[in-house]
């Protein structure tokens, strides 16, 4: 079972990985008409998963240390001029982004919020 201040690890995880994400989308923009230039993604969610898995014990990690990790797809089709970046996908990106993020903020300020009342009640 994850404890409330492995929740708070988790979400907070997941902040620092959107915030990498937004960072790596508005770089990938940038670069849209760079020659040559390979899309940049972020790596997250199967680190995320493998650091929760409890099977086994070899999938334990310290949740506060989970980051997301950046990395090139290069599956995507190139065009003429050796470019991957298609602005439709990365603005795709950049709303399941911006919704993962708020989300994690949701999530954050509700199991704030249920510490706040329990030490209210304690003290």
């Amino acid at each position: 079972m994850v404890g409330k201040s492995s929740i708070v690890n988790v979400l907070e995880a997941g902040l620092r990985a959107s915030d990498l994400r937004r960072k790596v989308i508005a770089n990938n923009i940038a670069n849209i008409e760079t020659p040559g230039y390979r899309r940049s993604a972020v790596k997250f969610e199967d680190m995320l998963a493998e650091a929760l898995d409890t099977s086994g014990g070899a999938g334990k990690k310290d949740l506060a240390g989970i980051k997301g990790e950046l990395f090139q797809p290069g599956n995507t089709p190139l065009n003429a001029k050796g470019n991957d970046v298609n602005i439709e996908v990365e603005m795709g990106e950049l709303i399941k982004t911006a919704s993962r993020q708020k989300a994690y903020l949701r999530m954050l300020n509700k199991v704030y919020k249920q510490m706040e009342l329990a030490m209210r009640d304690k003290f």
